[in-house]
Formats: structure tokens, sequence, C-alpha cells
């Protein structure tokens, strides 16, 4: 397996953004849910961060209660051995934010919760990295999917505008000095980045339709219960969902700047914890070589230390990235030379989700990607 590693970084990507050496003030909202947590084990690790504690914050509703909220109450896992209770979950509150110089904003919170608290934010200096579907889509067709309501249209518009799509594989300069981060959906950077090295070069014959056959864990429907989520329906079960309808296909539209003409996205849930797997089935304009197409994807990721790229014909599996925050990439190519199917893997509370998001904290702030992640 080719691991593109961080020596291909451009010197610039190492260059600090925050002005100082000073480890910044973070602070998670919403850190009751799976990615909250994953979040907060994350950041209390990071080496970074290690002279200035992250704060934790509950959701809207969960501020409203009086009594307090402790983070290894709500994550048992990150207990520490003989150490009492040493993370508070403080209600939300603007005021704390600002009074405790809060400089990141992570909102781990309903799209609805980040759209309204996103701008608010921003008034307030305060980056914010959100890790909903608030802010990814730039076409409002494809961001009806959400129902948002903003109370101010006009100034939300002019911070879709802004809102950079934190797929640092992609967008790594504008991740940069970015304000407003949308951390990718789970299920579109398993298939953007399978595809997006060969969409660019030009190689996909786009009059045959690209299938996206994406199947994760349960997790990645949040951590409320459901009846497709109750064990009694997910376990020994495979099933197909929200079938010409997922609200994750906008990404792919706008990413890979493809139409609905051209790709079609499948998911399924499986019936396991976490991981996702996407199998992705595409026609080259030319007969090409394995030899050819492995070389456009190291060369794509030769800077981007948390994509492995697999050498031909060995796929990559759920069981070799979960837990980690890198995504694997694979294929396979028919003897033809022009029937390539292509296939991905990340945890999608990591590279999907929660990874991503300290990911993109790290471009903003100058450090390596890959610090805190490894």
């Amino acid at each position: 397996m080719a691991n593109s590693g961080a020596a291909g970084i451009e010197e610039e990507d190492t260059v600090a953004t925050t002005g100082s050496n000073a480890a910044p003030r973070v602070a998670v909202a919403g850190v009751s849910g799976y990615a909250g947590g994953e979040l907060a084990r994350l950041l209390l690790r990071h080496p970074r961060l290690a002279g200035v504690r992250p704060a934790f914050l509950g959701r809207a509703a969960e501020s409203e209660t009086k009594s307090t909220a402790w983070l290894e109450d709500l994550h048992p896992q990150l207990g520490v051995p003989g150490t009492a209770q040493s993370n508070p979950v403080h209600p939300f509150s603007w005021e704390w934010l600002v009074d405790s110089g809060i400089e990141f904003l992570f909102l781990a919170t309903p799209h609805e919760q980040s759209r309204e608290w996103a701008p608010e934010a921003l008034k307030r200096g305060i980056k914010v990295i959100d890790l909903s579907g608030a802010w990814r889509l730039k076409d409002a067709k494809n961001r009806e999917v959400y129902h948002l309501h903003d109370a101010d249209p006009t100034q939300a518009a002019k911070l879709q505008d802004e809102a950079v799509y934190g797929c640092p594989e992609l967008h790594r300069k504008e991740i940069r000095t970015a304000r407003l981060v949308a951390n990718p959906g789970c299920y579109p950077t398993s298939v953007i980045l399978a595809l997006a090295p060969l969409v660019q070069a030009g190689l996909v014959d786009l009059s045959h339709e690209i299938i996206c056959d994406s199947k994760s864990g349960v997790s990645g429907a949040g951590k409320a219960p459901s009846a497709k989520t109750h064990f009694m329906y997910a376990a020994d079960n495979l099933s197909a969902y929200a079938v010409f309808g997922h609200r994750h296909t906008g990404e792919l539209f706008e990413q890979l700047h493809l139409n609905p003409d051209q790709i079609q996205f499948t998911p399924h849930l499986l019936p396991i914890p976490r991981g996702i797997l996407s199998t992705i089935y595409l026609r080259l304009k030319t007969a090409t070589t394995p030899e050819a197409v492995h070389q456009i994807l190291t060369n794509f990721y030769s800077g981007s230390p948390m994509v492995r790229v697999h050498p031909a014909q060995q796929l990559p599996q759920i069981q070799h990235i979960v837990r980690t925050n890198f995504c694997d990439v694979g294929f396979a190519l028919a003897k033809d030379g022009k029937r390539l199917i292509m296939v991905s893997c990340l945890d999608n509370l990591l590279k999907g989700a929660a990874g991503q998001a300290v990911q993109n904290l790290n471009v903003m702030c100058g450090w390596a990607e890959e610090e805190g992640l490894l």
C-alpha cells in the first residue's frame, strides 16, 4: 500500500495563519453526539492544544437544564483512570464563548442550529468549522433538501458564498484563510476522493453514467434512535435507502462539477457500528493501463497525508480504516482498459466527520494536516 505522506505538502502549507505560535482556544458545541464525542477525544489529545484545554458546550435544547453536565458522563470512554470529572459541558452562551477567548467553534449541531449560530459566531470574531450540512451547498436547489430558513436571507447568502467546502485534498488553499468551513458529508468524502483525480484529469467518459454504490455503518444516521437504526432492523440486514433523493447527492454534483445525468448515488445501511465502503463504476474515454491510473491517483494525493492509495487490484476494506482518519482508495481495471471500478473506505465518524474537522483546523492554523490524527 502506498501512502502519499506529508512530504509532498507545499512549503506554504506549513506557514501558520493564526499570527502567533500560541495555541488557539477551541470549543465544541453539540458534544453529546457521536461526532461531538470523537471531536472531544481528538482535541483533548491534540499535541498543539496541550496547553489550552478545549471547551465543550451542549446543544440549544440541552442548554436549558441547570444541572452540571460532564464530558466523562456523556462519553465514559474519555475518562482518565484515577481522575475525577474534569471537563464540564457548559450551557451554550455567546457571552461565555467571547469571555473565554474562543477563537474556533466546532458546530456538531443540527443543520438548522448551525445555520443560525454560524453567522452569530462570525460577528463575534470566532471562526467556525461546521459539521452539519447547513453551509456545504452553494446551489439553492441542492440546499432545499435541508429545509433551511434564514432570519436574514441577504446575510446568509453572503456567508454562503464565503463558506469553504472543507475537503483539504481539494480546497486546502481556501481553507487556510477561511472564516467558515463547511465540513463535507461522510458519503460524499468517500466518493469525491475516489473520483476527483480522474474527473479532473479528463479521463472519465461522462456519456456513461457513473454509478456510486455506498454502504455505511449505523452511526452515520446519528445518535437519535429510529426504527431503521434499531438493532432488530439493522442486525443481519443490508438495505438501500433514500434512493434518488439522498441529501448528500448535491455535494457530488457541486464538487465534481457533474450533473444529475452523469452520476447516480445510492446509499445502503450496513449492520456495523461505523465505516463506509463506496464501490464506484465508471468508463474511461480511452483504454489505459493500471499503471497510468495509479500514477494519476498518487500524483493527485502526493501532498495529502490522509489519503492512502492502494496498488491496482488491492481493494480497500473497512476493517483497515475504522477508527482512523485515513481514506483508502483502490481500483480494478478491466482487461479492455476502459471499465474501471473504484473502491474507497473511510470511518464515517472520523474522516467523514470529526477527524476531517480537526484536519481542517490544522490547515487553518498552519499545522501539519495529520497532527493529532495519527
